[in-house]
């Protein structure tokens, strides 16, 4: 399936760009925070390396919970990210909007409040019933 196929997807060239460049502008907002998070990273373990003279346990442990933290930080902004390159390239391929699992359009208010939703709210729902 095509992204310029309208009649396909239901939408116009426009509203495909415009959903490229809303997907593009996120994804690269989260490129930006995760660029961020690395250089506090980055000093975050600098300062530890530099500053452990005469920590107790508490220090370590302090220490060890903000640089796990930091960690979890960043492996959240990759999989946002990844997220949105997913959407991307769902878009390229003309099935953005469509739910993977039963390929029912995707509503346009989940999208909107999550704009790399693969899913529609039935199959999430199934997914995280199997999960739990």
């Amino acid at each position: 399936m095509l992204v310029h196929d309208t009649v396909a997807t239901g939408r116009s060239q426009a509203d495909t760009d415009q959903i490229r460049a809303s997907l593009r502008a996120r994804y690269d907002e989260l490129s930006a925070e995760y660029e961020q998070a690395v250089l506090q990273s980055q000093v975050l373990r600098l300062v530890e390396v530099g500053d452990t003279a005469g920590d107790d346990q508490a220090d370590s442990g302090t220490k060890t919970a903000e640089r796990d933290t930091a960690q979890s930080l960043l492996r959240t902004i990759l999989d946002r990210r990844a997220q949105f390159e997913r959407a991307l390239g769902r878009l390229d391929e003309g099935t953005y909007g469509f739910c993977e699992g039963c390929s029912a359009p995707i509503p346009v208010e989940r999208l909107e409040i999550f704009p790399s939703a693969t899913a529609c709210v039935t199959c999430k729902q199934s997914r995280e019933r199997r999960a739990a």
